[in-house]
């Protein structure tokens, strides 16, 4: 049987302040908790430990011995979390981090470095993959996703909005003719993400809430939104991007925005973690790393309105 050594602290703690009040109370614990803890190593040891009555306390002969024995076990006790402590005030360790596949190119990626170098004692196991992954069952400490998240267990932050846009080459909508609303793409080739909720069902609401929803059809799908850009460029067809994919392209002009009037549901950058238990330094850094460089206005794609309205006019 393994000894008590919770007990065996309690004792101590009793033993040094002479009184249950006073160490219940330098222990947090209840006076009940205190007064079980030493009956319970009474009943091990087989002996009284303290004469104790209504208005007297005295330790036993056993107890007088015993107390200096208690308190090395508590003395040892609180060494050896003083040292872990102190060894876990610098963040290390490995980090498991999952990011859909395009995002985590872009901007997870190229983010790292700088984490790296401010903190040298961590390590980052990326993960990227355009599904959502479990991430109790994959022991993922921190994830990214870019969803309209619904409730659940997980500990959810959200970060920053993300846009989609209808976009297109200039060339594309000279050929083709330029939509003026939703229900007009199904004339057009449309490129499509295969993991998009909707599937090939786009949505879209107006300033005024009109909703319109079209199924769409075209040429290409693929489960990630980067392997749309060749068929983008190439003038192919349109495709509805996240504003972080196609940011670079609608500043650079390669790509413009249509139907700049209406809204695909919104969604957002989002940090997951499990919940339960304390979290590690080491997550606790990267989930403040994240959080700085992708929260409100600091993303670097958020002058993509502005550009596709100038863009567009």
């Amino acid at each position: 049987m393994l000894p008590d050594l919770e007990a065996w602290a309690i004792f101590a703690k009793i033993a040094e302040t002479g009184s249950f009040a006073a160490a219940a109370a330098e222990l947090g614990l209840s006076g009940a908790t205190v007064s079980k803890a030493l009956a319970r190593l009474e009943a091990r040891l087989g002996e009284r430990l303290i004469h104790r009555t209504s208005r007297r306390f005295s330790l036993t002969e056993t107890g007088r011995v015993l107390a200096a024995r208690a308190a090395q076990i508590l003395a040892e006790g609180e060494a050896a979390e003083a040292e872990a402590q102190a060894k876990s005030a610098t963040p290390r360790g490995r980090v498991r981090l999952a990011a859909p596949m395009s995002f985590g190119l872009r901007h997870i990626a190229p983010a790292l470095p700088e984490f790296l170098a401010a903190y040298p004692e961590i390590a980052v196991d990326l993960q990227l993959d355009d599904r959502m992954v479990d991430l109790v069952a994959g022991g993922i400490d921190v994830a990214l996703r870019i969803a309209d998240l619904p409730d659940s267990s997980l500990i959810a932050r959200r970060l920053c909005p993300v846009r989609r846009w209808v976009v297109g080459t200039r060339n594309y909508f000279t050929r083709h003719g330029t939509p003026r609303r939703p229900r007009d793409l199904k004339d057009h080739a449309c490129l499509c993400y295969s993991y998009l909720a909707s599937g090939e069902t786009w949505r879209f609401t107006d300033a005024n809430g009109v909703e319109e929803a079209v199924t769409v059809k075209g040429p290409l799908s693929a489960t990630n939104a980067d392997a749309l850009a060749f068929a983008l460029d190439a003038g192919i067809g349109i495709a509805l991007q996240p504003d972080f994919l196609a940011w670079d392209a609608i500043r650079d002009g390669s790509l413009v925005t249509v139907l700049d009037d209406w809204s695909a549901p919104p969604l957002a950058l989002n940090l997951v973690t499990p919940s339960g238990g304390p979290r590690a330094l080491r997550v606790g850094a990267l989930l403040d790393f994240l959080a700085r460089r992708f929260s409100g206005g600091t993303a670097p794609w958020t002058g993509a309105a502005a550009l596709a309205r100038a863009n567009s006019n």
